[in-house]
């Protein structure tokens, strides 16, 4: 028997796949492609035009361009322009006669110089010997035509609203120091004492508005001339109360507050004798009589306003 060597099993070929197709060269990558320019964006607005749709060029391309630009929108503008001309037209014809006032106006009132503040001091508390009364009045420098009375400034028979809101301030400050002093102040003092005097400010301008009513009193005054001349009273009553809290004595207290009651009441008379009493220019017999009549009620009314009802007004602000 022939003895076989024992040779190891060799290992198969190897094969390695051949490609089927063709390899494509090796190229250089693309170049960066430049970023579009934003204006192609369809979700940004183009340059120049607004989110609204306005143009460089104008409005009404965008996508709100065309909302005033309707016939509907249109008419509605127009509608709610006329009612609301209608409106304050309305309000002028029917109110505008008791609120008459516009911000000239108003500023007119405070239109006062020192000068003009001392002099006022000085006629409220000596009014016994001042002449003339009636106020002056105001003409154009062009056609000399009167346009109305003159600025405080310029008259001193022109009534202002200055003083009286400084007097109202200071009678609120007063009485809260006096409170002070005594031991009596709190927080809602301050209150209690501005909302009674405002009430008695607000009843005397009704109570002055209803008597000029049932008198058929028609003058061009206006509201804030009333106002103004209800509020020289706080003079009287600050003077009054300085006098009481400083001087020992109700004597002296009581001698202030007559004296200044009884300037004030003949200031109010004179003053006031243009709004209640205006001059009237009838010439028939019985037209005469019934204006007697009606000046006979009217001197009553306004006697009574002067000195009746500003000595209970300021004695209740005295005593507050």
């Amino acid at each position: 028997m022939f003895q076989q060597s024992h040779r190891p099993p060799s290992s198969p070929p190897l094969h390695h796949p051949i490609p089927q197709h063709p390899i494509p060269p090796m190229r250089s990558p693309p170049p960066v492609q430049q970023q579009q320019p934003l204006n192609n964006n369809p979700y940004i607005p183009r340059s120049g035009a607004s989110e609204y749709g306005e143009g460089a060029g104008g409005a009404g391309e965008g996508r709100y361009g065309n909302l005033f630009n309707d016939t509907t929108a249109q008419v509605g503008l127009q509608v709610g322009r006329n009612a609301m001309l209608a409106g304050q037209e309305y309000v002028e014809q029917n109110f505008g006669k008791y609120f008459s006032m516009s911000m000239p106006t108003l500023k007119s009132y405070f239109n006062v110089s020192n000068n003009y503040v001392l002099r006022k001091l000085f006629l409220i508390l000596f009014p016994w010997r001042h002449k003339p009364w009636a106020r002056q009045m105001k003409r154009s420098e062009v056609s000399g035509t009167i346009e109305g009375y003159r600025d405080p400034r310029d008259d001193i028979n022109a009534p202002d609203m200055y003083i009286p809101v400084m007097a109202f301030t200071t009678y609120i400050l007063l009485s809260s120091i006096l409170a002070g002093i005594h031991g009596v102040f709190h927080p809602e003092i301050l209150g209690y004492i501005a909302s009674m005097a405002f009430a008695i400010v607000i009843f005397e301008i009704l109570g002055l508005k209803l008597g000029c009513y049932l008198l058929s009193i028609s003058n061009e005054s206006q509201l804030m001339d009333l106002v103004a001349y209800s509020g020289y009273k706080f003079i009287g009553v600050i003077l009054t109360m300085i006098a009481g809290s400083f001087i020992p004595g109700l004597l002296i207290k009581y001698i202030v507050f007559l004296y200044t009651f009884s300037a004030i009441a003949f200031f109010l008379l004179r003053s006031l004798k243009y709004v209640v009493l205006p001059e009237s220019t009838v010439n028939a017999a019985t037209s005469m009589t019934t204006t007697q009549r009606q000046r006979q009620r009217r001197i009553q009314f306004l006697f009574m306003y002067s000195f009746l009802c500003q000595f209970v007004l300021m004695w209740l602000l005295v005593k507050s």
